[in-house]
């Protein structure tokens, strides 16, 4: 047997040459490259608050649908994941099935953000831009899209305005903060948040960007730049590459008070499931939340496991509750093939059945 030592000359000479060609064809590819852009499905701004904007989009065809969908998206990253490219777009797919879409543009806080609460985000922002979604609809109630904390948001505000949601979805949403299997909640309890906020003030997103990366640190950090490698010599390929990197590490801040109490509340405290949750001195009871609901989740979500998600079947109190399991990630339920030919169909066929 040849010691695992051995080596063929030719056949390293071999890779060595190949991976010098794909790094010329890739340093190429990078001067033709423009800025990677994504949101690029034609919108309008039809709502402005403070650093707060809320997009109506617009598709190739009139909506069918009488009841638009506001998104809700989390505080964490920017929205446009919903948005990434014509290809992977969780908004243009909507659009393409009929429906009406806005959705709510957190912007990026600053210094003057620094004391916002969950009650300026949830009874202050969120209820305004659903008032003025039903306004220009004349409707009483609209069809809620709430992802990930941007759910958690969703399901708190419809039990606190159930008159004002006529349907919601959530997308992996995380609704129990401490399933076994929740590595980002482990780490956070016995964070002093209290000593962490006073500290930092607003919480950088360069730091966010680094915990959620050192969850999967080979694979986030070492293997895909690796595999970039791949990739150099098919411009195509390296613009989608380039495009996902500008998404991630274009992150906003978190503002200082708004973190602190969703740590302390939904992680340290799980009050959500618990039910002793209270926002703006409000009891938050996931009961109240009687309207149809669709749960999606991803099977294999490493931020928001599927029983984090899965947990809002035995909390909520609507009689039409529906479950839909994405086999794959929290970022592929966005972006991936099989999420543009799965997802959106899904949520369409959904809320055409509850309009009838």
């Amino acid at each position: 047997m040849p010691s695992p030592l051995q080596f063929d000359p030719a056949k390293l000479l071999g890779e060595i040459s190949g991976f010098q060609r794909k790094l010329a064809a890739g340093f190429s590819s990078l001067r033709g490259l423009g800025e990677p852009e994504y949101a690029n499905t034609p919108r309008e701004a039809v709502y402005r608050e403070d650093k707060l904007t809320v997009w109506h989009f617009k598709g190739e065809r009139a909506p069918t649908s009488k009841t638009p969908i506001l998104i809700v998206y989390a505080l964490v990253n920017t929205v446009w994941m919903t948005d990434l490219q014509a290809d992977r777009s969780l908004v243009r797919n909507l659009l393409a099935q009929g429906e009406d879409v806005y959705l709510i543009d957190w912007g990026y806080p600053d210094g003057a953000d620094r004391w916002l609460t969950l009650d300026d985000y949830l009874n202050g922002y969120l209820d305004r831009c659903v008032d003025a979604v039903r306004e220009r609809h004349d409707l009483e109630a609209i069809n809620l899209l709430g992802i990930c904390q941007g759910g958690a948001f969703s399901l708190c505000y419809t039990a606190l305005q159930p008159d004002k949601v006529k349907n919601l979805i959530t997308m992996v949403t995380p609704v129990d903060f401490r399933t076994p299997d929740n590595m980002l909640s482990h780490w956070v309890q016995d964070l002093d948040v209290d000593l962490f906020v006073d500290t930092l003030g607003n919480v950088p997103a360069e730091l966010m960007n680094w915990v959620y990366l050192t969850l999967k640190p080979l694979r986030l950090n070492q293997q895909k730049y690796v595999g970039l490698v791949d990739i150099l010599d098919n411009p195509a390929e390296l613009e989608n590459f380039l495009r996902m990197e500008k998404w991630i590490f274009d992150s906003p801040d978190q503002a200082g008070e708004a973190f602190r109490q969703f740590i302390k509340d939904f992680y340290q405290g799980n009050k959500l499931v618990k039910g002793t949750l209270e926002i703006g001195g409000r009891p938050v009871d996931l009961g109240m939340v009687t309207q149809p609901v669709l749960n999606i989740y991803a099977e294999q979500d490493h931020l928001v496991p599927p029983d984090a998600s899965r947990a809002l079947g035995r909390h909520v109190g609507s009689t039409d509750y529906s479950e839909l399991a994405f086999r794959g990630g929290h970022i592929g339920i966005y972006v991936s093939g099989r999420a543009q030919r799965e997802v959106p169909p899904a949520i369409h066929q959904w809320l055409a059945a509850r309009s009838r």
